[in-house]
């Protein structure tokens, strides 16, 4: 992608989250095509005319039809593809060091790839989580599918605990054939436990992607001088100085992201850590990416 980069603050500033959506999209897909890279992803297609020499099989017939001209695609778009979006609403996203919670930027980002992906022709459902699913919209591709999308985004988060094992033991018995699951959390919760929805869905044969959502802050401990801690799902309390205990929480966590990637590298789902304060375009760069490696 060659275009800059739009800055999270510019798109987290609208109150829309369609809007929103759409402007991540086509900032998405200005920087393609702006792209020398052709085939950096199997999701867009571009055409030039037909030249003597060229493959037949790459003919779309369809845009022949329409425009009595021949073109070739430079490489070829997926589409009835079935989907669904797990989106972790657990108390632990609500956290924010900055403008916008961890919850706001998951979400946003639910909605680009929900908006890429009914603008390709496919079918794309939503289901929220916590200790327990939420709220689910069946995968469909038709008339009014993506508003219904928006709209259970606009859910709050409101439970205790993250499981994402029971969302996705959900999502493995509503996807009859294979499909995709896109799971997307802080990820804070038991390794074990989200190992055992993997495997589940991978013994469904379907495909996995999964986004870990963090603050900057959270990654890092970047809080200046002691202070009291609150555990949002648990309501512990610690008091504690960030300086002393800096390298401790950052070893720990790390040991926790990292078990996290073995279990997801185990089934071959594909891992892709985010923070908060980075462009909302690299979630779908980085979801393409992910396409294309399970393919």
């Amino acid at each position: 992608m060659s275009a800059d980069l739009m800055n999270p603050s510019v798109v987290m500033s609208l109150r829309s989250l369609e809007l929103r959506a759409k402007l991540v999209v086509d900032g998405f897909r200005t920087g393609l095509n702006k792209s020398p890279r052709h085939g950096f992803s199997v999701e867009f297609s571009e055409y030039r005319q037909y030249a003597q020499g060229d493959d037949p099989r790459f003919l779309d017939w369809k845009l022949f039809a329409r425009t009595d001209r021949s073109y070739i695609r430079l490489f070829e778009d997926e589409t009835n593809l079935r989907c669904y979006i797990v989106l972790d609403v657990s108390r632990s996203m609500t956290f924010g060091s900055g403008e916008w919670s961890k919850y706001e930027y998951a979400r946003t980002i639910a909605a680009s790839l929900a908006w890429l992906l009914n603008k390709q022709g496919d079918a794309v459902g939503l289901t929220t989580f916590d200790d327990e699913v939420k709220t689910i919209v069946p995968a469909r591709y038709r008339p009014g599918q993506l508003r219904r999308l928006m709209v259970s985004l606009e859910e709050q988060p409101s439970g205790k605990q993250t499981r994402p094992a029971v969302a996705l033991e959900d999502a493995a018995q509503r996807l009859r054939k294979r499909g995709l699951v896109i799971l997307i959390s802080d990820l804070l919760a038991p390794v074990q436990e989200l190992g055992d929805g993997l495997r589940l869905l991978r013994g469904c044969l379907h495909d996995m992607v999964v986004f870990q959502v963090l603050d900057r802050a959270e990654k890092n401990l970047t809080f200046d001088g002691p202070r009291l801690f609150e555990d949002l799902e648990t309501d512990q309390k610690i008091y504690a100085d960030p300086n002393v205990i800096r390298n401790e929480y950052v070893n720990r966590l790390e040991a926790h992201n990292t078990a996290v990637r073995q279990e997801c590298d185990s089934v071959g789902a594909a891992f892709r850590q985010l923070v908060t304060d980075e462009p909302l375009e690299l979630a779908l760069a980085e979801f393409l990416q992910a396409r294309r490696q399970i393919r």
